[in-house]
């Protein structure tokens, strides 16, 4: 997808947040507080195949380990369309860093305090998004942060084991509970794999 287009699926999902956290949390209960511009959109412009976002959740950084879903998720995402455009989320608890070895200085897009960040947005557009980005953790910060994301993604690989372990033969569709097991899985290797190159 051409820059513009790539940068307007940003923007437009900042917009939808700063809407989707005004609509009652009865009917929304999953609560998104921050959007992080994350990877290819923060550079030079040129086409993009996705634009990659971090979206940052209230709940408990258990529930949102590396590269799961949070429970709501997905009536989020068919909600605001997110599902429907060439959009990579990845979802992060906002009680913990956005950032890790694969989200490397985001920037702050929206969230719920200030909403829409449009010195973020300009910097993209214009491709400068090097200027709004977080400063590098340091080594011993990325160190520290990669054991905190394992020690997390360990007890969430277990808990699905264990869920599927005990849905396994009963009546009803397993698919969700391997999904979830699949997410929990591939993000726990992630997660090792950098701390093994650490």
């Amino acid at each position: 997808m051409k820059w513009a287009r790539a940068v307007h699926h940003a923007e437009s999902l900042a917009q939808t947040c700063a809407e989707m956290i005004t609509r009652p949390s009865s009917i929304f209960p999953l609560r998104v507080t921050q959007l992080w511009a994350v990877g290819d959109i923060l550079g030079p412009p040129r086409d993009l195949e996705t634009v990659t976002v971090a979206l940052c959740v209230d709940l408990p950084v258990d529930e949102v380990a590396w590269w799961t879903e949070p429970p709501g998720a997905g009536h989020w995402s068919n909600a605001t369309r997110l599902a429907k455009n060439p959009v990579l989320p990845w979802w992060r608890s906002a009680h913990a860093p956005v950032w890790n070895h694969r989200i490397d200085r985001p920037a702050l897009m929206w969230d719920a305090a200030d909403g829409v960040r449009e010195d973020t947005v300009a910097a993209l557009r214009e491709g400068r998004g090097e200027s709004v980005r977080l400063a590098s953790p340091t080594p011993d910060e990325m160190r520290t942060r990669l054991c905190e994301e394992l020690t997390v993604s360990l007890r969430t690989l277990r808990a699905c084991t264990q869920a599927y372990e005990e849905r396994r033969w009963s009546p009803g569709k397993l698919e969700p509970v391997a999904d979830a097991l699949w997410r929990a899985s591939d993000g726990y290797l992630d997660v090792r794999d950098a701390v093994d190159r650490d």
